[in-house]
């Protein structure tokens, strides 16, 4: 059986905005509010946040597009 290798992208379902945080929480196996608490804190202290989640937004793709 060959091991595919884990990748990042967006969730569509259960996402809030653009899916990237609810991506990132499914890459490293957590709950999405979780991720989602600490982007904004991130996004509140240091403000690179925002623009953070703008580039994997922009970056990331779509699970859906995503060939297995």
């Amino acid at each position: 059986m060959e091991n595919k290798p884990k990748r990042f992208y967006k969730v569509t379902q259960g996402c809030m905005i653009s899916g990237v945080c609810a991506g990132v929480a499914e890459y490293f196996n957590i709950d999405p509010t979780i991720v989602r608490v600490l982007w904004a804190v991130l996004s509140l202290s240091f403000g690179t946040g925002i623009i953070l989640y703008i580039i994997c937004a922009i970056v990331f793709p779509k699970k859906e597009d995503i060939i297995f």
